[in-house]
């Protein structure tokens, strides 16, 4: 009993040309100047451990709930 590949795989590295395209490079420019405006403001607030304190005791007490349904 073979093993046996059920599609043909695409040769790695992809062709840069066929993924580095006009929009994909645009968006990956928004996705940067997104990402340095919330550094930017992130490093206006005081104590930022604080702040992820919160979200992770936010998550686990909504994870606490949905299994207990």
């Amino acid at each position: 009993m073979g093993l046996k590949t059920p599609y043909k795989l695409a040769k790695l590295p992809p062709d840069r040309r066929k993924i580095e395209t006009i929009n994909t490079l645009r968006s990956a420019n928004k996705a940067a100047l997104a990402i340095a405006e919330l550094k930017g403001i992130a490093q206006t607030i005081p104590n930022q451990k604080m702040l992820i304190n919160a979200i992770v005791l936010q998550e686990a007490k909504d994870s606490s709930e949905i299994e207990n349904i």
